[in-house]
């Protein structure tokens, strides 16, 4: 990949945002069995998955604040130990309470995926490439969706329950945040990029600062 590092980055950001929706996903595949085990309604089940919705609609404005106080190496790390942690730990739940309180806490980690995401895209990839870049981070919730119920089944069948199934898919979620941890720095600093792509990348936001400025400037006062 020489000269090539921002789209291992890119595959980074796709891979996290696969696994944020293999985890959002886990609790609607096995919501039949979890229906019938708990004795829930329809209204029940709802409201379950309404918390996830409420929290991560909160979390998204709130989420991008902290990113930008953490920075994009740090922010994304502890978005996803945050909800991986959750996901594994829906595991222990015991009832109607329980699910809907891990599902509120899955949705504020898992709000802040996007924001953190695009940071690291407006960070790493000049101008011309951003829009395919988010474009490539973005196609990994269709992937999870995808993915999830043929997952979740196999698991649930092949390892004895809907609880490890809750672990096994949480866990990813620490695999993928080793590798960030070991791999993502700003290009200004990062160690394992060539010097052409660490220049391409910085003039790059060196004229777009500059182009940003020149039109505040040329703007009426008032």
């Amino acid at each position: 990949m020489r000269g090539r590092y921002r789209w291992w980055i890119g595959a980074l950001l796709f891979f996290s945002t696969v696994i944020n929706y293999l985890d959002r996903q886990t609790l609607n595949v096995l919501g039949p069995s979890l229906k019938v085990e708990f004795r829930w309604s329809n209204e029940d089940f709802a409201w379950i998955i309404i918390s996830f919705r409420i929290a991560y609609t909160v979390m998204q404005t709130v989420g991008g604040r902290i990113l930008d106080r953490l920075g994009t190496r740090n922010g994304l790390s502890v978005t996803v130990l945050w909800y991986s942690a959750v996901a594994s730990l829906t595991s222990l739940a015991s009832g109607f309470w329980s699910f809907l309180g891990f599902r509120f806490l899955l949705g504020a980690g898992e709000a802040a995926n996007w924001p953190a995401a695009t940071k690291a895209v407006s960070e790493w990839f000049p101008r011309r490439q951003r829009g395919l870049a988010v474009a490539f981070f973005d196609s990994g919730s269709s992937v999870g969706a995808m993915l999830a119920p043929a997952l979740m089944l196999f698991l649930m069948t092949r390892t004895g329950g809907w609880r490890p199934a809750f672990v096994i898919v949480g866990t990813l979620g620490f695999f993928w945040l080793f590798l960030w941890r070991r791999t993502y720095h700003p290009p200004e600093t990062h160690p394992r990029i060539t010097e052409a792509e660490r220049a391409e990348i910085l003039e790059d936001h060196a004229a777009e600062h500059a182009e940003a400025a020149q039109e505040a400037g040329a703007r009426p006062a008032g």
